[in-house]
């Protein structure tokens, strides 16, 4: 059993050494809801991307869990109430860089939030620096695209439309 770990392992490492393959285990998702009563802000540090240079293929995953709020009720009323990450655990991106021109770049993909998936395309930044690969970008999630229901009572605490950035920097396999 233990050969075939290792044999699977070494066959892994030689597929991503031919490729240009960019890994990031790091990443950084923030999101912000402006609305009339409070503003609501979170981050997730842990995001795990892949980024093909070749095939110009995109892969983002984060656990719905791994967001922090600066204040744990927050955080709690996201992941239980209106994410249901005990059911949606994961939130995932999987697309491709369909232009990318001086450092701009567009991305078309399918998002899934919440257990469902929507087409998005998105502008940002591309750069490749030395043997490294940062991406950032800036969208809008509309909460009712991804079925996430806001109760009346607090309809003016949180916004329907939420601000994503996404910054990761990705190193070359």
């Amino acid at each position: 059993m233990m050969r075939q770990i290792i044999s699977i392992f070494l066959f892994l490492i030689c597929f991503y050494a031919n490729a240009q393959q960019y890994l990031a285990k790091d990443g950084t998702i923030t999101f912000f809801s402006k609305a009339p009563v409070e503003d609501i802000s979170a981050i997730n540090n842990k995001v795990s991307a892949v980024y093909d240079a070749k095939t110009k293929a995109l892969v983002f995953q984060l656990n719905i869990t791994d967001f922090i709020f600066p204040k744990s009720l927050m955080q709690t009323h996201f992941n239980e109430n209106y994410l249901e990450s005990d059911i949606y655990p994961k939130s995932t991106f999987v697309g491709k860089v369909t232009e990318n021109k001086n450092g701009k770049a567009k991305v078309k993909g399918e998002l899934t939030i919440h257990g469902v998936t929507n087409e998005i395309i998105t502008e940002g930044k591309l750069q490749i620096i030395n043997d490294n690969v940062i991406i950032s970008s800036e969208f809008v999630v509309k909460l009712k695209e991804y079925k996430i229901k806001i109760p009346r009572i607090v309809m003016y605490n949180i916004a329907e439309e939420i601000e994503v950035k996404v910054n990761i920097e990705f190193k070359k396999q």
